[in-house]
C-alpha cells in the first residue's frame, strides 16, 4: 500500500477492511470531511467526545465545505492536535502520518473498486517506536482501543456511503 513507504520497519501494524455496496466517488467525501469541528470520525463518538478528539456527533451527511484536502493539511483531531496529510491519490488512497524523535506513523485509508461496482475500504495503521517499556505499554494500551475505534469507523463510513447511494438511486 502507498502508506507503507512512510513507515518501513514497524513494529505494529494492523489492516482492518470492509466491502461497501457502492463506488468509490461515494466513499471519497466521507474520508475528505473527516475530524473535529468538520465531518467527524465516524466511530463510537461518544469516546471520542470523553477523549477530547471530537466536540459532537459525526456527520450523517456529506459537508460540501469539508471536500478539499491537500498534502501538507492537517485533519484536526481535537485537544490532541491533527493528522498531517502526506498522500493523496483522490478516490483511491489518503495517507496520514508523523514524526517524532522516537516514533514514526502512518495511517492509511484506501479504496479499491471490485467489479460488481462494490469497494473495498482498507485501513492500515503502521508504528515504529524506539523501543523502551513506555512504548510497549502505550502500543499495548493502543492496540485494542485502536482495534474497536477503527472497525467501527469503517462501519460508520459503510453505513453513510451505503445510505446516500441508496437515497441517490432511488431519485434516478
Amino acid at each position: 500500500m502507498l502508506g507503507d513507504t512512510y513507515v518501513t520497519l514497524p513494529g505494529y501494524e494492523a489492516t482492518l477492511g470492509v466491502t461497501i455496496n457502492t463506488a468509490p466517488a461515494a466513499i471519497w467525501p466521507w474520508l475528505m470531511q473527516m475530524g473535529c469541528r468538520r465531518g467527524g470520525l465516524y466511530s463510537y463518538d461518544w469516546l471520542d467526545r470523553l477523549f477530547g478528539y471530537l466536540e459532537g456527533p459525526s456527520a450523517d451527511r456529506v459537508l460540501p465545505q469539508w471536500q478539499r484536502l491537500a498534502v501538507g493539511d492537517e485533519i484536526p483531531i481535537g485537544r490532541g492536535g491533527g493528522f498531517p496529510v502526506k498522500a493523496i491519490e483522490p478516490f483511491r488512497s489518503l495517507v496520514l502520518g508523523g514524526y517524532a524523535p522516537d516514533v514514526e506513523w502512518s495511517w492509511e485509508l484506501a479504496l479499491t473498486p471490485l467489479a460488481d461496482g462494490r469497494t473495498r475500504l482498507v485501513s492500515r495503521s503502521r508504528v515504529w517506536a524506539r523501543s523502551s517499556l513506555r512504548s510497549a505499554v502505550t502500543m499495548f494500551l493502543m492496540e485494542p482501543a485502536a482495534f474497536l475505534m477503527t472497525r467501527k469507523m469503517l462501519h460508520g463510513i459503510k453505513r453513510r456511503a451505503e445510505s446516500v447511494a441508496f437515497i441517490d438511486r432511488r431519485a434516478a
